[in-house]
């Protein structure tokens, strides 16, 4: 296996121990809630955490069997992991101050250029790394 590639799986890995962590949080507070449901936020950080394990997952193939070098490969999973982490760490941040079931209702001011960074880091990681598998692969 390519190091960029391990890199990005050991990413994914650390991502399934985060969301199995954060599993264990919304359990106990589904146990400890009267109506047997977590807090929106802790909900959305166990099942966002779930889905970008799987996202890196794929990632780490796209970035295997890619024709671009490895600086490339790393540093467009690089950018995608990291605003993955983040959004999981927000919607963590969220749940355990329990102030908003809606991160957007009077979201501070900024909040649309954070999501418009988001957008453009994640689907250009991305397209950047299956622009370099489809230039290796097809």
């Amino acid at each position: 296996m390519h190091t960029d590639a391990a890199l990005v799986l050991f990413s994914a890995g650390v991502l399934l121990l985060a969301a199995m962590l954060l599993g264990v949080w919304k359990w106990r507070a589904m146990v400890a809630s009267p109506d047997g449901r977590a807090h929106r936020y802790v909900d959305v950080a166990h099942q966002a955490a779930l889905m970008y394990t799987f996202a890196t997952t794929l990632i780490a193939g796209l970035v295997q069997f890619s024709a671009w070098p490895l600086a490339v490969n790393l540093s467009a999973a690089t950018v995608v992991v990291f605003l993955f982490s983040g959004a999981i760490a927000r919607y963590t941040w969220l749940g355990l101050r329990k102030e908003t079931v809606n991160q957007m209702r009077a979201a501070p001011r900024g909040t649309n250029n954070v999501m418009y960074v988001l957008a453009v880091g994640e689907i250009g990681g991305v397209g950047v790394l299956l622009a370099g598998f489809a230039a290796a692969q097809l």
